[in-house]
């Protein structure tokens, strides 16, 4: 009987050993077929840390485009018709007073050298020798000169009446041309104004056409009509800046001419007073 329960006792402890070691090996084999599956599964890469392209700055249409190229715009837009005689105002102005300006430089004489070798040539050589000297130097001053000297012999108060009369026509040369630009300065605006005004007319003709007082319409309307004054007005300034420069010239030009009208009389009355002939 012992043996008996003896041998059913070690069929059970055989029994459990048994289904011990078969659940442990599901479970290796769990265990290796779930570490071969991640094993061959593709491995999860992570995502990079995204680049972050810079953004390269997109310059606008009208900074890149060069000063000429945007004057040549503005000149279309504000219409060729109005914008045209501003510009030929501008062009005729500029012209003649850069004719000025180098005529009036031309016409600068060192008058402290001048009166200088006049002065020599009345004591050396008498009036034909100082009428030598104004005859070959440029300028007004040296031109007035040379009159006065051709009425020497008349006696100073001819001189002085023929330095005064010739004097006057050479302000008048000197003055040439500066009616024109002033004409240019005072006609410049007024064209602009008047396509401004024609502009402006379109534009309320444009509102009526629609039938609606859009923004778009009256923005651009304005625009195209205001282009026309401000054309004119840069066309005056530039003209009025010239034309100041040429005045304050000639002004100086005028001086000079009547200090040195004065210097040369008394050395005539100088040179009268030595006897010299």
């Amino acid at each position: 009987m012992k043996k008996l329960f003896t041998l059913l006792a070690l069929v059970g402890v055989l029994s459990l050993g048994s289904q011990s070691m078969a659940q442990d090996e599901s479970v290796d084999t769990t265990t290796v077929e779930n570490d071969t599956t991640a094993a061959t599964a593709d491995p999860v890469v992570e995502d990079p840390d995204p680049v972050v392209e810079e953004e390269t700055p997109v310059q606008d249409v009208e900074t890149e485009k060069s000063f000429h190229q945007v004057v040549k715009d503005k000149f279309i837009e504000g219409g060729v018709e109005w914008m045209t005689p501003v510009l030929i105002c501008l062009i005729l102005g500029l012209a003649i007073a850069i004719e000025r300006i180098i005529t009036l430089n031309l016409a600068t004489t060192n008058t402290d050298k001048l009166l200088a070798n006049v002065e020599d040539a009345l004591a050396s050589g008498g009036v034909e020798a100082a009428k030598e000297v104004t005859r070959n130097t440029r300028g007004p001053v040296a031109s007035i000169f040379t009159q006065g000297l051709m009425r020497m012999s008349e006696g100073i108060e001819m001189v002085e009446k023929s330095i005064i009369a010739y004097g006057s026509v050479e302000m008048g040369r000197l003055e040439k041309g500066l009616v024109w630009i002033s004409l240019f300065i005072a006609l410049a605006p007024m064209l602009g104004f008047t396509g401004t005004v024609i502009g402006m007319i379109g534009a309320f003709d444009a509102i009526q056409a629609a039938g609606d007082i859009s923004p778009q319409i009256v923005a651009n309307g304005i625009k195209v009509a205001l282009l026309t004054t401000v054309a004119g007005l840069f066309v005056g300034i530039i003209l009025q800046v010239f034309y100041n420069y040429l005045v304050s010239k000639i002004d100086s030009l005028v001086n000079q001419m009547e200090d040195a009208s004065i210097t040369l009389v008394d050395l005539l009355v100088k040179h009268k007073l030595t006897g010299r002939a």
